[in-house]
């Protein structure tokens, strides 16, 4: 069931979105709450898992993951043990940072991050085509970035 926001919650977690570290004195004052409501706020959306973590969103190419490659992965079959298989082996590769079950023309997608074209090639080489199940991986290279962002939309 989805947790219905009312406008200060709205408020809230677009100030959070924008600045997760932000103190709580300014997050009140910028969404017109006294601190104690406004913390009172924040924990009461953290408990109901409308607020699911806090992180650091590091800035892939500054460290050296300056390539971003999309692989669309057909599997043998898709009986649950095979797509089970795959999703265990996937969330061992932190070179995968995206892995979705799709309907449609293939049964995965993955975004990888890498340093470059040669080190996807090895990646898909020892260890996406290693795992059991798959029959064909296609990879899809972004030409140009036009729009990331971490920031959901709120109803």
């Amino acid at each position: 069931m989805a947790w219905k926001l009312d406008e200060i919650d709205r408020r809230i977690l677009k100030t959070l979105q924008e600045d997760g570290r932000i103190a709580n004195n300014i997050l009140a004052e910028r969404v017109g709450l006294s601190p104690s409501p406004c913390l009172r706020r924040v924990r009461m959306l953290e408990e109901a898992g409308v607020i699911d973590r806090y992180v650091a969103l590091l800035n892939p190419a500054v460290i050296g993951l300056g390539l971003t490659v999309f692989s669309r992965v057909w599997l043998k079959s898709q009986d649950a043990a095979t797509v089970n298989h795959f999703a265990r082996e996937v969330e061992h590769l932190p070179e995968v940072v995206e892995c979705h079950l799709m309907a449609g023309d293939c049964d995965f997608l993955l975004r990888i991050l890498v340093t470059d074209l040669d080190a996807y090639r090895r990646f898909q080489i020892d260890h996406l085509t290693r795992i059991d199940g798959v029959q064909s991986i296609k990879t899809d290279i972004p030409m140009q970035k036009i729009k990331q962002t971490t920031e959901i939309p709120l109803p």
